[in-house]
């Protein structure tokens, strides 16, 4: 009787592990430990500190002169605030921007 073509071959009785999903399994392995290790790096002030013993708060634009702007225009306005100190910020309170008209 002669088996047939379809079946998968057995060697001893175990079936073949294909290589694509060790290859797989093994990146998996190798992406997990890389992130791990990324993500333990402690991390590196991007700013000089200027202030010592505690926090304080940078803004790179002291004002913003938007010129004449007609009446129910949007505008948008970016700026990045910055902790200089080194210790750590934390608002205490909802922080808020101020915006002076007609000077």
């Amino acid at each position: 009787m002669s088996q047939p073509k379809n079946k998968k071959q057995y060697r001893h009785g175990r079936r073949k592990t294909s290589w694509p999903l060790l290859i797989m399994l093994g990146g998996g392995v190798l992406l997990i430990f890389v992130a791990i290790s990324v993500l333990n790096k402690p991390s590196q002030a991007k700013t000089p500190i200027e202030v010592n013993g505690s926090p304080s708060l940078k803004v790179d634009k002291e004002r913003v002169d938007l010129g004449n702007i007609n009446l129910g225009r949007t505008v948008d306005v970016s700026f990045q605030l910055t902790n200089v100190g080194d210790q750590t910020l934390r608002f205490s309170k909802t922080p808020y921007i101020e915006v002076v008209e007609g000077c």
